[in-house]
């Protein structure tokens, strides 16, 4: 798996602009493809294209995934799992939960870097969330997510080392919770 990391690195640095496209292709695909790492794919786009500009392309990228994935749930996989998967109590009591889920929570929850994208996107896009409620905390979450990774990324060694990244961290977490309170009270998106 390192070897295909190291690869992908090599291709994306040696294919200059088409290197980039492909980068941004990949965060895409992220959305729907566990396996690919959107770590790498960030820490690239911010070494490359400095911390502004790779910040900006990884967000909105990532965002564009996030919401082509929410679609394909909602439209391709909601009717079967509304048919199939609710009639099992557990399931129901699962998707209930995620319906209600207060807007808040949906933004700490994609804002956490560790959290797996692909799921939040799956289960919202089967559950009865609205895509008003889904992509503002997108907006939102993936703002610090992507903040986080970029600066992991760029400086793992110091971040291993520094206890203080963990703090930053937390800050960032509770700054988006922050935000999304805010954008709850004025929108009203619970």
């Amino acid at each position: 798996m390192e070897n295909f990391y190291e690869w992908i690195i090599n291709l994306i640095n040696n294919l200059g602009e088409v290197g980039m496209i492909i980068n941004c292709l990949l965060i895409v695909l992220e959305s729907v493809i566990p396996p690919l790492p959107l770590a790498l794919f960030i820490t690239i786009l911010f070494t490359n294209y400095g911390p502004v500009i790779g910040f900006l392309i990884s967000w909105i990228f990532t965002v564009i995934g996030c919401t082509i994935s929410f679609y394909l749930f909602q439209t391709v996989l909601k009717k079967y799992v509304d048919k199939k998967i609710r009639k099992y109590e557990f399931a129901d009591n699962f998707l209930k939960i995620v319906d209600k889920i207060k807007f808040s929570n949906l933004v700490l929850l994609t804002a956490i870097p560790f959290t797996p994208a692909f799921a939040i996107n799956i289960v919202s896009g089967i559950s009865e969330m609205n895509i008003k409620k889904f992509l503002p905390a997108i907006l939102i979450g993936k703002v610090f997510m992507i903040a986080f990774w970029g600066y992991v990324g760029t400086n793992l060694i110091e971040s291993i080392k520094n206890p203080i990244s963990l703090i930053k961290v937390i800050i960032l977490l509770i700054f988006a919770y922050i935000v999304s309170k805010i954008v709850n009270k004025k929108f009203k998106l619970d």
